[in-house]
């Protein structure tokens, strides 16, 4: 019986969820013995066309970017994006923000007019593609990104939290960082990430994007209890959140 052939590929982004994947070091062995990594920039030159699994890291921001991703969708049996970028657009996102003409010479100064250098605006892999699981967080989880691909490989549907990172803090004990005057997205945020920044008394910056039907009457009761302001707290949510229409 043939191993599933799974591809990796990289968009705008600074690839550091394939760092994560490497990362898993000892388990990365096994999980590559059980599949057939077929395309990977980072770590082989051998190339395919066809996947049983296609993975995706970085956001879409060129014409040709949407080309290569639509031929990669056409190619995959299962696509999965990962990593903040993918999912949601991540930092890149920001650039939305401005006229793209000054984006342009913001970055490239004189040779902005350069054809090759043509940028658009800024998209998830799911504004341009049919995405069929997501991996979140900046970077992903690797345990996180590991115990959904063998769910994968074994035909079952993986796991992913529809419940908001406050959960995940409750459940560890951990201090409310509101209580600190810290604008934490906590409230807002998908979990998954076992509330890495909070436990290590750093407010949620979002990296995970807003989990599914946000409770946003219970972020605006935390707001009114500690007596802060929703627009500071808009304000925190632009870095991940950049035109993605949550508004509270």
């Amino acid at each position: 019986m043939s191993k599933p052939k799974v591809a990796i590929f990289d968009f705008a982004c600074c690839e550091g969820c394939q760092l994560q994947i490497v990362n898993l070091e000892e388990e990365i062995l096994d999980l590559i013995g059980a599949v057939d990594v077929v395309e990977w920039r980072e770590a082989m030159s051998e190339k395919s066309h066809e996947y049983d699994i296609a993975i995706i890291e970085g956001s879409i921001t060129r014409p040709e970017d949407k080309e290569r991703l639509l031929l990669i969708r056409s190619r995959a049996k299962i696509l999965i994006a990962i990593g903040a970028c993918a999912v949601i657009g991540g930092i890149n996102k920001l650039k939305n923000n401005f006229d793209l003409d000054d984006v342009r010479r913001c970055v490239y100064g004189d040779d902005a007019s350069r054809p090759h250098l043509h940028t658009e605006t800024t998209m998830a892999v799911d504004e341009v593609v049919e995405v069929d699981y997501k991996i979140y967080g900046c970077p992903v989880e690797a345990k996180e990104f590991a115990t959904i691909i063998r769910a994968l490989l074994i035909g079952k549907k993986p796991e992913i939290p529809e419940y908001p990172v406050c959960v995940e803090c409750k459940a560890k004990g951990n201090p409310c960082l509101w209580e600190y005057d810290q604008l934490c997205l906590g409230p807002i945020i998908r979990a998954g990430c076992e509330a890495r920044c909070p436990s290590a008394g750093a407010r949620c910056i979002g990296c995970r994007g807003y989990v599914d039907n946000p409770n946003v009457d219970a972020a605006k009761d935390v707001i009114e209890k500690y007596g802060l302001n929703i627009d500071d707290l808009q304000s925190k949510m632009i870095l991940f959140g950049s035109k993605q229409g949550v508004k509270l």
